[in-house]
């Protein structure tokens, strides 16, 4: 095998940010944090917003986990302009 082409394959701590659920695994994932783990080793950590246990096919919980305002954004830029009723309304007189 070549040298110097593969990555570091190495312990990582994930940790749910919306749980403060966290586990021990290996993983190639590059990460500029550090923690100490139960065990009293330091490992490199990755904040994960969706794991195992805010999941809501796993936990069988509808949990809204909106970080980024995405839906906001979204109604702010095609929010309706007029009213359901004058929608259609206009609606029918399209279709004459």
């Amino acid at each position: 095998m070549k040298s110097d082409i593969h990555p570091n394959y190495r312990p990582v701590v994930f940790q749910d940010t919306s749980s403060d659920f966290a586990f021990v695994t290996n993983s190639t994932i590059n990460t500029s944090e550090t923690i100490e783990w139960e065990d009293g080793k330091t490992y490199p950590l990755a904040k994960v917003e969706i794991s195992s246990k805010s999941h809501p096919f796993y936990t069988g919980k509808q949990i809204l986990v909106d970080t980024t305002g995405r839906v906001e954004r979204f109604r702010k830029r095609y929010g309706q302009t007029s009213s359901p009723a004058a929608a259609a309304q206009a609606a029918s007189e399209s279709e004459k």
